[in-house]
């Protein structure tokens, strides 16, 4: 009986390393290069599709104050789009965070913080940053990601089965851990190579001056050697700048022919005018919410009112002026502060988070279920989980 359960788990073991193994070769849509395509295309936009809002949501929820602003980064992203070489339902949108980031999921769904819409100094630098992000979703940048990590979790199933171990039902990855993983992705050198080389294409294609993509990533490098933190936990993380990167950008430049000279800069500064106007507003939130964890809590009231005086229409800023008043136990006052920020921003998961909490210290028990539910809906947490569990076992 030990000599068959022992061919057992080695016949699992190889029937797990076939499936592993017996993904299609695919030609990569924009290096014509041939490579492993275990993700087929149908499930690069379904991750994308499922996973586009709840990672926007993570990432600090969509930037609504300025819908203009959201049009015409959508209308840039557009324009590179429809030159790529690869079609997919692109979606592009604008992030309520200071930290400089750009992303985009498999599938095309692409998002590009606040923070980094002030560092930039034209349509064409906009340009480059969308550009580049197009190329990592339609050469499978994101989707290459998935493939590793399937490949590894392979491996491990069939390890796992030789050596009789039952855990490896919880190798199996979360559509949601995709999603964040391919937010948070660090891109081998080759990837970053690729997005600059091809993002510098689409930009000619769709008529912007590719020297745009040289003084990016001057700045990019200026900026690492500042060592700026926000930076350095933001863009540079899974896009790390290099004097390499900019050597090689402006040797592509160089090999065009009459490229275009269109920059944008004037239109791009009346763009993000609003953006920069208030910019002060969202440092003092900024400052407030380090503050707030340093245990200062007196700082981070008057930073939120600060914030709020600049700009009242901000619902992150009554959330922190909320959070203070929750760390000095005014629950009552925290709760009339987050029915004002629900009411600047009926959807970010936090804003409901915290007040379904709040309602149920102060013994509002179906006003907690409601917004706990709709915090669930919009981004599902451990902490709202639990607290319903709790809630439905009284």
């Amino acid at each position: 009986m030990k000599g068959i359960n022992r061919w057992s788990r080695f016949a699992v073991a190889l029937l797990a390393a076939g499936l592993v193994l017996s993904g299609c070769g695919v030609t990569n849509p924009v290096t014509g290069e041939q490579e492993l395509g275990l993700v087929s295309e149908t499930s690069e936009i379904d991750i994308g599709r499922k996973q586009y809002l709840p990672s926007r949501q993570a990432q600090g929820g969509d930037y609504k104050l300025d819908p203009a602003l959201t049009r015409y980064v959508k209308s840039v992203g557009g324009k590179l789009a429809a030159v790529a070489d690869r079609r997919l339902p692109y979606e592009f949108a604008v992030i309520n965070d200071s930290t400089p980031n750009a992303w985009a999921l498999p599938g095309g769904k692409i998002a590009v913080n606040r923070g980094l819409l002030t560092e930039l100094n034209s349509e064409a630098e906009l340009a480059a940053v969308l550009s580049h992000e197009i190329v990592h979703a339609a050469a499978r940048h994101g989707a290459q990601g998935v493939e590793r990590d399937t490949m590894i979790s392979g491996a491990l199933m069939v390890t796992s089965v030789l050596l009789g171990d039952r855990g490896y039902r919880d190798l199996a990855m979360t559509g949601a851990q995709i999603g964040a993983g391919a937010v948070n992705q660090k891109y081998g050198r080759d990837a970053e190579r690729e997005a600059d080389y091809y993002g510098i294409r689409y930009m000619v294609r769709a008529g912007y001056d590719p020297a745009a993509a040289v003084d990016l990533q001057q700045t990019f490098v200026r900026l690492n050697a500042e060592r700026r933190s926000d930076w350095l936990t933001g863009l540079f993380a899974s896009h790390p700048p290099s004097q390499e990167r900019v050597d090689n950008n402006r040797k592509a430049v160089a090999q065009l022919q009459n490229p275009p000279r269109f920059r944008g800069e004037k239109a791009y500064q009346k763009r993000i005018a609003r953006l920069k106007r208030v910019k002060p507003a969202y440092e003092a939130y900024d400052k407030g919410r380090k503050a707030l964890k340093k245990g200062d809590y007196g700082t981070a009231a008057a930073m939120a009112d600060k914030a709020i005086r600049i700009e009242p229409r901000e619902a992150l800023f009554y959330s922190l002026k909320g959070d203070a008043q929750i760390k000095r136990r005014n629950y009552s006052g925290a709760l009339s502060t987050y029915d004002k920020t629900i009411r600047r921003d009926s959807g970010y998961f936090r804003h409901y988070l915290i007040r379904g909490m709040l309602r149920e210290k102060l013994g509002d028990t179906s006003g907690a279920r409601s917004d706990l539910e709709r915090s669930m809906k919009l981004l599902p947490t451990k902490a709202a989980q639990d607290k319903l569990v709790r809630m439905r076992a009284r």
